[in-house]
Parts: C-alpha cells; sequence; structure tokens
C-alpha cells in the first residue's frame, strides 16, 4: 500500500499538522508567529518535535530534500526565536523575527504540501511525484503565499511603528 504510514509517521503527521495550525492560528490572530506568546511557544514545541521525528524517517531509504528541509528548520528557528536579542541587528530584529518565524513554517509547508498531494486521495492521487505539474504548481502556489504574507506582516510592522511614531529602517 503506497500510501502506508509508520506509527512513527502518523505521530510525525499529527505533530506537524498541529505545527501548522498553531502557526495558522498565531498568524491570524496576532498577525505574526511570535516566539513569546503561548501560540508561539507551542508553535515551536510542535516543529522540534515535528522536524526531529522527520530525521529517521526514510521511505526512499536514504536522506533527502524534507530530511535537508527539516534540519535547515532546526538551524534557522534559534535565530527566529532570539533575533530580538542580537544587538548588531538593531531596530530591524522585529522584521528579521517575523522574516524566520514565517521562513521555518514556509520550509516545514513544502514537504508537507508535497507529501499531501502525492498521498491523497488515497485511491487516487493528485500528484505522482514531485515532479508532477500538480505538485509544481502546488510549490509555486505556496511561494507565492509566503511572499505576500511576508510582505504583509512587514508592511504591518512598518504601519504600527508608523502610527507610534517610532523611527523605523528603511524597507525601500
Amino acid at each position: 500500500m503506497p500510501n502506508h504510514l509508520s506509527p512513527l509517521g502518523i505521530f510525525h503527521t499529527a505533530i506537524s499538522i498541529l505545527a501548522v495550525l498553531v502557526a495558522l492560528y498565531a498568524l491570524f490572530r496576532q498577525g505574526k508567529i511570535d516566539p513569546k506568546s503561548g501560540p508561539g511557544k507551542l508553535y515551536i514545541i510542535f516543529t522540534i518535535i515535528g522536524c526531529l521525528t522527520a530525521l529517521p524517517i526514510m521511505k526512499t531509504g536514504h536522506f533527502t530534500a524534507g530530511h535537508a528541509l527539516a534540519v535547515l528548520v532546526l538551524a534557522v528557528l534559534p535565530l527566529g526565536i532570539y533575533a530580538k536579542s542580537i544587538s548588531f541587528l538593531g531596530k530591524s530584529a522585529e522584521y528579521v523575527q517575523v522574516f524566520i518565524m514565517s521562513l521555518t513554517l514556509f520550509f516545514s509547508m513544502i514537504p508537507a504540501t508535497i507529501e499531501t498531494l502525492t498521498r491523497l486521495p488515497i485511491s487516487h492521487p493528485l500528484a505522482a511525484d514531485p515532479n508532477d505539474p500538480v505538485a509544481k504548481m502546488g510549490l509555486m502556489t505556496l511561494v507565492a503565499v509566503f511572499v505576500i504574507g511576508v510582505l504583509y506582516q512587514l508592511l504591518k510592522i512598518r504601519s504600527k511603528r508608523k502610527a507610534a511614531g517610532t523611527p523605523d529602517v528603511n524597507l525601500s
């Protein structure tokens, strides 16, 4: 059965879906994934668990791009969490934090998109493999949503700073 998941695969999928749902909740509720908020903390925990549980899953028998993305998320997540504490970032720290936290979600969504399109519906998946035109369109849509979402968040920060009379970094 091509869509069979191991118990670890089921756990990984469930925890990863929770991470995405919490991230979406944070984005809609707070306009960003704030590492200091309750949803932000949950997102971080679920994302770390999701990445760590992805590493031993080897349906192809070897390290894949999905594994590399999990490692990349684990590498950049601390930068997103602690961006506001990095003094040389100065006034741009909030922008960096928003971008990196969104980037971790984007990186996590790449394998999620491919896995969803190549596994569902179970009887006849939408895409045959990651190179299928449907999968490529799914990824291009994901890129567009990421770019639009990040720009929206950055412009929202900028407008809040202008409304508060706080000097801002130049985004142009």
